[in-house]
C-alpha cells in the first residue's frame, strides 16, 4: 500500500510539473525533444510527432529536454549547441521573459494542482478528530515526560506559544512541531491564573513526544475478539465510569489504572450504556509483547466529517493554500535562521510512509496529502538554487539586468554548486529517514 501510494503520488506530481514546462515551451514555439517521468534507463517510451516520451526507472524526478538546452533539470550547465542560438525553435533563441515563464510554469502547475486537489477534498468532505478544533485543554500528562518535568498538569489550558495565541490543538501542534529542538515559552491558564513555563522541545518529536494529550472520555471504541473484555460482554460505545470503586473521568485515568496492575486479579468495571449503569467483572490477561495486563479494548476517537459546496470549497481551498504557504515560508525561514531544526526534514522514505498512511485512511486524506506535497514541490522549486527552476529564473533575471549572458564557466560552476548543495541535502534527509526507521 505504501509503495503504491508513493508511486501514484510521485507520478502525478512529477507529470504535472513537467507538463507545465512542456506546455509553456510549446506555447512559445520551442521544440521539445523529450519528456521524461523519472531518471535513468527507460521502462517504456514512445515517439510523438517531434517529442520522445518516456517513463524511466528512477521515479525521483523528471525532465523536459528542449532543443538548444540540455534539460529543465540541468538548465545552466552551458553545454549548448551554439548553432541552436539562431534557430527560432531553440530555447536559447527566445527572449528571457519567455524562458523565465517556461521555467516558472512547472512550479506554477504544482501550485495550481494543489488548489484543485484542495477543492476536491473540501467537496468530498474531510474527516478529522473532533479535538483538533477544541481549545488546548490537557487531559493527560505522560509519566516522566517533558511536560510533567516542567510542571504541566491535567486540565491546564495552553493559550500561547512564544507569545502567539493558539486557539485549538491543531494550531498548538503546528507551532511546537515547527520548533522542535528549541526552547519555547508556554502561557497556561490554571485555576483562574496565567502562568508561564519554559520548555526545551526534543529534536525529533516522532521519537520523544512532548507528553500531553487532550481530554479523552473513557469511551470504548473497539473490542478485540476473544479478549477478556469481549468475553465479559463489554461493547463499543460503553463508557467506563469507575473501576474497583474508583471514579474514572478520562481514558487516561483508566489506562494508568491498568498500567498499575502488577499481578493477575479480577477487576470490577462500572459501565454506562444507554443511560444505564451496571458493573462487569473482568480478568485481565498479561500481554507479553506490551509487558502489561490488558483487557482488549481501544478508546473511541470522535471524528467529524466536514463538507462544503463547490463555491465554498473554492474559498476554503485558497484559504488553506494561503495558510500552508505561510507555514512553508516559516519553515524555510526557520531553517535559515536556525529556529527550525534540520532534523524535522523528511526524505523519500518519510514521503512514502506519509502517502501510504494517507491512502489507508481514505481518498480524501490521500488527496489532501498529495495537495500538500505538490504545494511544497512548487515552492521549493522556486528557491534561487542553481539547477532548480528558481535558480534558472534568477540567472535569467541577472542577465536581463546586465544585458548580456553570464559566462559559460560561471554557469557551469553554479551548476556544480547547486548539485552539491541538493545532493548533500538529499543524503541528509535520507539519513534522517533511515534513523527514524531504525529508532
Amino acid at each position: 500500500m505504501t509503495l503504491l501510494a508513493f508511486l501514484i503520488m510521485l507520478g502525478v506530481l512529477i507529470t504535472i510539473h513537467e507538463l507545465g514546462h512542456f506546455l509553456f515551451a510549446r506555447m512559445f514555439g520551442v521544440k521539445v525533444e523529450s519528456f521524461s517521468i523519472g531518471f535513468g534507463p527507460p521502462i517504456f517510451k514512445w515517439r510523438g510527432k517531434e517529442t520522445e516520451y518516456q517513463v524511466a526507472l528512477i521515479p525521483l524526478g523528471g525532465y523536459v529536454k528542449m532543443y538548444g538546452e540540455d534539460s529543465m533539470t540541468e538548465p545552466i550547465q552551458g553545454n549548448v549547441d551554439k548553432s541552436a542560438f539562431s534557430d527560432p525553435r531553440s530555447f536559447h533563441s527566445k527572449p528571457n521573459w519567455q524562458k523565465m515563464l517556461i521555467a516558472f510554469a512547472g512550479p506554477l502547475f504544482n501550485i495550481i494542482l494543489a488548489i484543485i486537489l484542495f477543492i476536491a477534498v473540501y467537496i468530498i468532505g474531510t474527516k478529522e478528530p473532533a479535538y483538533l478544533s477544541e481549545p488546548v485543554v490537557v487531559g493527560y500528562v505522560e509519566k516522566n515526560s517533558i511536560a510533567e518535568k516542567v510542571g504541566i498538569q491535567p486540565f491546564d489550558k495552553i493559550i500561547k506559544v512564544n507569545g502567539k495565541e493558539v486557539k485549538n490543538w491543531k494550531e498548538f501542534t503546528i507551532e511546537i512541531g515547527m520548533k522542535a529542538g528549541k526552547n519555547v515559552e508556554l502561557e497556561i491558564f490554571r485555576n483562574g491564573n496565567i502562568q508561564k513555563v519554559s520548555v526545551l522541545l526534543p529534536d525529533d518529536m516522532t521519537k520523544q513526544s512532548f507528553g500531553i494529550s487532550p481530554v479523552l472520555p473513557a469511551k470504548v471504541g473497539k473490542v478485540l475478539e476473544n479478549s477478556p473484555a469481549a468475553k465479559a460482554g463489554l461493547k463499543e460505545g460503553d463508557v467506563i465510569v469507575g473501576v474497583n470503586g474508583r471514579p474514572i473521568n478520562t481514558w487516561f485515568e483508566f489506562a494508568d489504572f491498568m498500567a498499575s496492575l502488577k499481578e493477575k486479579q479480577s477487576i470490577n468495571l462500572l459501565v454506562k450504556r444507554d443511560n444505564k449503569i451496571f458493573s462487569i467483572m473482568i480478568e485481565p490477561q498479561y500481554n507479553e509483547e506490551l509487558k502489561k495486563f490488558t483487557i482488549g479494548i481501544a478508546p473511541k476517537f470522535e471524528a467529524k466529517t466536514i463538507q462544503y459546496s463547490p463555491i465554498e470549497a473554492v474559498g476554503k481551498a485558497f484559504e488553506k493554500t494561503k495558510d500552508l504557504t505561510v507555514a512553508i515560508y516559516n519553515v524555510i525561514a526557520g531553517l535559515i535562521t536556525g529556529e527550525v531544526s534540520f532534523k524535522t526534514l523528511g526524505g523519500p522514505i518519510s514521503i512514502a510512509k506519509f502517502s501510504g498512511e494517507a491512502l489507508e485512511t481514505g481518498i480524501s486524506t490521500f488527496l489532501f496529502a498529495m495537495a500538500f506535497i505538490s504545494l511544497q514541490l512548487g515552492y521549493l522549486n522556486l528557491l534561487p538554487i542553481p539547477v532548480l527552476d528558481g535558480g534558472l529564473i534568477l540567472i535569467l533575471l541577472i542577465e536581463t539586468i546586465i544585458r548580456r549572458p553570464l559566462p559559460d564557466k560561471a554557469k557551469e560552476y553554479l551548476a556544480y554548486f547547486g548539485f552539491a548543495l541538493l545532493g548533500t541535502l538529499m543524503i541528509y534527509v535520507i539519513f534522517n529517514d533511515i534513523l527514524r526507521v531504525i529508532q
